[in-house]
């Protein structure tokens, strides 16, 4: 955003500064006001809205008729399908209640200056997916009263700030658990980066699974990348072309599982009677992958229904009763798992 809509949300965001200072109150109680929330004090509140009369201060989302509410939907890229599934999955969900959603990335504005905006907007709240929360922002958030709602964070917010997400470490204990059971016993990981939550999560449900079965944990067999087709392609290739390679990978995304599929293909090894591949997500490229790819199908419409009700009922002075909300993931069995050809771990 650029020239005068810029400008204007940064005089909106000041003059809101500005009333918090003279009424004696913090912004956060402000913010509360102008978003017509319920737990501000009846005297608090006349005073605050009165300087907002004063200051000719306009609700944004009351500015014009027909205006629907609005909410921001901050992702660190949109690249890859888990992004484009759950976009999709907060749009539709806040439209259905007749909500507006704008979509952004931290590639050009930061989390602090989306807050910002959401502020001068007059914005319901943010929700904000697979982000990192630097500590200032997480000051702001909590100081300032914001309505926010995180979805996947990479990395542990305040407790106070609300959170959704899926059984990672269920999800991947799940996964593992169903190619022991094929008869798999040397089983490798692609998995997400250790300062992920939900990779480290569904890391140690891999390993939990292996424990379980007496299976001893091989680090040889573990690679961690970004949720990154070219470094999973990389790493399964790294994994795959040993002497004594596994007969199953479990990937922790879709798109690291495309590249084990990749991987394999470029080395003649055949999927699912030469390796199976077992992935996390299902997103729609799951379905789509040669071979169909078996996944831990997480509920993608169901996290942007859920952030998104917690997010309208945060800004109405509604807080959530639990902070972090987990949702079951699903088993989904296709053609990219297999029982083993044979014990031995030659080439297909």
């Amino acid at each position: 955003m650029t020239g005068p809509a810029r400008s204007s949300q940064n005089a909106q965001y000041g003059l809101l500064t500005s009333i918090a200072n003279e009424a004696g109150v913090s912004p956060a109680t402000v913010s509360k006001v102008v978003h017509r929330r319920r737990d501000v004090s009846e005297a608090t509140r006349e005073r605050i809205e009165t300087l907002l009369a004063e200051y000719g201060y306009v609700r944004v989302w009351e500015g014009g008729a027909g205006r629907p509410r609005q909410i921001l939907a901050v992702f660190r890229d949109l690249a890859g399908p888990y992004t484009l599934e759950v976009v999709r999955g907060i749009v539709e969900s806040a439209a259905e209640v007749g909500v507006h959603t704008t979509v952004g990335t931290t590639s050009r504005s930061s989390i602090g200056q989306w807050l910002q905006k959401s502020v001068a907007m007059g914005a319901a709240g943010v929700v904000i997916v697979i982000s990192a929360l630097a500590d200032r922002d997480q000051r702001r958030i909590l100081d300032q009263g914001l309505p926010v709602v995180l979805v996947d964070p990479l990395n542990a917010p305040s407790a106070d700030i609300p959170s959704v997400g899926v059984t990672n470490w269920h999800g991947a204990t799940t996964a593992v658990q169903h190619l022991i059971g094929l008869g798999h016993r040397r089983i490798g990981m692609l998995a997400g980066r250790s300062s992920s939550l939900a990779g480290s999560a569904r890391l140690h449900g891999y390993r939990a699974a292996l424990a379980e079965a007496g299976i001893p944990y091989d680090p040889a067999l573990v690679r961690s990348t970004d949720f990154d087709y070219g470094e999973a392609l990389s790493a399964a290739r790294s994994v795959l072309d040993r002497s004594e390679r596994p007969t199953a990978l479990f990937a922790a995304s879709d798109v690291q599982a495309l590249g084990a599929l990749e991987a394999a293909r470029r080395l003649g090894v055949a999927v699912p009677s030469g390796l199976s591949v077992m992935s996390f997500d299902d997103t729609l490229v799951a379905a789509m992958a040669s071979p169909p790819l078996s996944a831990v199908r997480q509920p993608f419409r169901e996290l942007g229904q859920e952030a998104t009700r917690i997010l309208l009922n945060l800004a109405d002075g509604r807080p959530p009763a639990t902070t972090r909300r987990e949702l079951a993931t699903e088993l989904v069995l296709r053609m990219s798992t297999a029982s083993p050809r044979s014990e031995k771990s030659g080439r297909a």
